[in-house]
């Protein structure tokens, strides 16, 4: 089996993320593994006007929000089932495309520059920072913003067969490497889980320099 069959079967298995939260909104950024938890869209800044490339976009819903914002949205994925989820409840939405593709090679196929680039539990977890980071930074218009989350390193968590080596690392580490590859600005920060579950989210959040 391959990696992207192993993901497509995980993403097949994976339970649809709800039509309203508990706010009642249609559309919602959630950068944590809990529902109605954790910070907003607004760790972006504002993104009306901005080109958007969402990394491990999933089933949509996070990148379609920043559409509905103002945003131009590109949401890339491993999973051919996740691709067909996202176009089935968003494809009618103007502005917002979606792709079947590992992120390093499409970041080394395109020719689009982006003013955001996020990962919520996505590529920059799964992907070799040393390979991944150097096509984003490279795909990012100057003062960009890269922003990503995912367990704190050492947290045990469920993921496909074959997924490969997630890459754990200290909010130090995150710093060195961001910094390394023509990252400023960085920030990290170890979100606090919601009573009765006792793991956090790790939140890092850089700016192209």
């Amino acid at each position: 089996m391959s990696l992207a069959e192993s993901w497509d079967r995980y993403a097949v298995g994976s339970k649809p993320r709800r039509s309203v939260n508990a706010r009642g909104e249609t559309t919602w950024l959630n950068w944590t593994q809990y529902a109605d938890h954790g910070p907003d869209g607004s760790v972006l800044g504002p993104v009306a006007g901005r080109r958007v490339l969402e990394l491990g976009s999933g089933s949509g819903s996070n990148l379609a929000h920043l559409v509905m914002l103002g945003a131009t949205g590109q949401g890339v994925d491993i999973a051919p089932a996740r691709e067909t989820v996202a176009r089935a409840r968003w494809g009618s939405l103007p502005g917002l495309e979606f792709r079947t593709a590992e992120a390093a090679a499409f970041l080394g196929e395109t020719d689009e520059t982006f003013d955001v680039v996020l990962s919520i539990f996505g590529a920059v977890w799964f992907v070799d920072p040393d390979t991944l980071l150097p096509l984003i930074r490279s795909r990012m218009a100057p003062g960009g913003i890269l922003a990503f989350s995912h367990l704190p390193p050492g947290s045990q968590g469920p993921k496909p067969a074959r997924a490969g080596l997630r890459h754990d690392h200290t909010p130090d580490e995150w710093t060195r490497i961001l910094t390394g590859h023509g990252f400023s600005g960085v920030s990290v920060s170890l979100i606090d889980p919601p009573e009765g579950k006792a793991v956090g989210t790790m939140l890092v959040r850089a700016l192209a320099a």
